[in-house]
């Protein structure tokens, strides 16, 4: 059954790298003839969060699998989110702001953090004005990191949320180091003035 459940989590990564070639290709259509595929492109990324959480919801359900955690530059994290969201929020006319100030190493789980940080990202891009903020800094003794927009913030606190919340929280405090766990937090306020993710890393 185990080997059976292996192929199909890879099937399921395939599929999701798919979805991104095909995103790819509907940004550089929009590009060349000028047409707006948005709500193509939103279908393809809700697609592509099902299937990481599916991966996620995976890899947490095995026993025998704990994170897969490095030692992680900060800042080229944040670069390849920025990567890999920048055209999307700009397609939109949202500004994707990068203010990197955790210039070392830190230990994480690298692809289940990019992951919840595009998710974040996406989400932040989806209520914003006009800036989507990310930005990485050391405090407390640990790493936080943080997605902020300029849009209307949360309509309540603490949110409702959905099943990528309630794994990003659970990655969040499975990330443990001399008896401190991780821990995410939702609010509105900062500079930017409305919704504001922040999660810290021991």
């Amino acid at each position: 059954m185990q080997k059976l459940l292996d192929i199909l989590a890879s099937g399921i990564h395939d599929a999701k790298n798919q979805l991104f070639q095909a995103e790819s290709t509907l940004i550089e259509a929009e590009s060349k003839h000028g047409i707006d595929l948005g709500e193509a492109r939103y279908a393809i990324e809700a697609a592509a969060q099902r299937l990481s959480r599916t991966l996620t919801a995976y890899r947490l359900g095995r026993h025998d699998q704990a994170l897969a955690v490095v030692p992680t530059v900060v800042c080229d994290l944040c670069d390849e989110v920025a990567l890999a969201q920048r055209h999307h929020l700009a397609a939109a006319q949202i500004r994707l702001e990068i203010d990197c100030q955790a210039f070392d190493e830190w230990p994480l789980d690298r692809d289940l953090l990019t992951d919840i940080l595009n998710n974040a990202v996406q989400n932040a891009g989806r209520f914003a004005k006009s800036c989507v903020r990310l930005s990485a800094a050391m405090d407390d003794g640990g790493l936080l990191l943080r997605v902020e927009d300029d849009g209307p913030g949360y309509a309540e606190l603490p949110p409702a949320g959905g099943t990528g919340l309630k794994l990003a929280k659970t990655l969040a405090a499975l990330h443990a180091r001399k008896e401190r766990h991780g821990h995410l937090h939702l609010d509105n306020g900062g500079p930017l003035g409305g919704a504001r993710f922040t999660l810290w890393l021991p």
